[in-house]
């Protein structure tokens, strides 16, 4: 497919345990509870790259906003197991970025969930704009063409 680039660095991690009231009746966690996870994942892989979500927001006057999401779900997940999120940037073309996401039980490493994300950048007014150059930058390096 033209424009899509493969990952150059590797995923980044971040960790969280599951808590009893992201669970359901039946002990498991409940599915939506992963999107949560995926922001979280997402917030600290651009962290990672020494970027700030935060400050993107306040002094770029933008944001990455959601405009599309899948999710397969593999095994359960359930109360207080400790899970990676694994992120990876899929890529980023023009206002489009796309991130990956792996979520494994950390204990024994088994896959409960992946998915991705596309997100558009958008101003405050939610229209479609530029990411900023020194984030585009910093997503170009995590990128091979």
């Amino acid at each position: 497919m033209s424009g899509v680039v493969a990952l150059k660095q590797e995923a980044s991690e971040a960790r969280v345990r599951v808590r009893y009231a992201e669970t359901d009746q039946m002990g498991v966690v409940y599915h939506a509870n992963y999107l949560v996870w995926f922001e979280i994942g997402r917030v600290e892989f651009i962290r990672q790259l020494g970027l700030d979500y935060k400050s993107m927001e306040r002094e770029e006057g933008c944001g990455i906003a959601v405009v599309n999401v899948s999710a397969r779900y593999k095994a359960p997940a359930r109360y207080d197991d400790e899970l990676v999120i694994q992120t990876r940037l899929l890529a980023a073309r023009g206002p489009v970025i796309r991130f990956g996401y792996r979520i494994v039980r950390a204990v024994d490493g088994v896959l409960l969930c992946e998915g991705e994300t596309v997100h558009v950048v958008v101003d405050k007014d939610m229209k479609k704009r530029s990411l900023p150059q020194r984030y585009a930058d910093r997503f170009a390096t995590a990128l091979i063409s």
